[in-house]
């Protein structure tokens, strides 16, 4: 007697579906413009009534000369700043880098917290953790790539994971 129902085929299957459905959701995040290869960008969750945020991203650039990370921005802010934080004689300082951030050639730039990063000035909204926001980074030689910015715990540490 034939069986027709086979609970390994069904498991099987609803994996291969899973796949199907959600592979591009997990790759949904990276984005390529030219040679680069943007992974990730985040930001983190703020408290009521904070009018600046932190956004962070890792570009790797695969190519063979030096680009330059120019500008960006968010629906969720008035404007944005590309910011250094540095430590020196045990004071930490940030400020802004009018001429945006070198992404060396066959290397990344990191974005991230205690280094370089994005700030959102202007907040129009708080930002809640689980929801995204659109954005843009735009690049001297690549471009502008449209990007979506999740938004991760206030705690949260590097690539949004505690």
């Amino acid at each position: 007697m034939t069986k027709l129902f086979n609970p390994s085929r069904l498991a099987g299957a609803l994996v291969l579906a899973a796949v199907a459905l959600f592979g591009p959701a997990v790759s949904a995040h990276d984005y390529k413009l030219g040679e680069l290869h943007i992974d990730h960008p985040w930001a983190r969750a703020t408290p009521h009534g904070a009018k600046v945020a932190g956004g962070f991203v890792a570009v790797a650039n695969k190519g063979a000369a030096d680009d330059r990370l120019v500008s960006a921005t968010a629906e969720i802010a008035e404007h944005a700043e590309i910011h250094e934080m540095s430590m020196k004689d045990g004071v930490m300082t940030m400020r802004p880098l009018a001429d945006g951030v070198v992404v060396p050639a066959g290397s990344e730039l990191a974005l991230k917290p205690g280094g370089y990063h994005l700030m959102f000035i202007g907040l129009k909204r708080m930002l809640k953790p689980g929801e995204s926001f659109a954005g843009t980074l735009t690049f001297e030689k690549a471009g502008t790539v449209e990007v979506s910015f999740t938004v991760a715990p206030i705690g949260a540490g590097h690539g949004g994971h505690n």
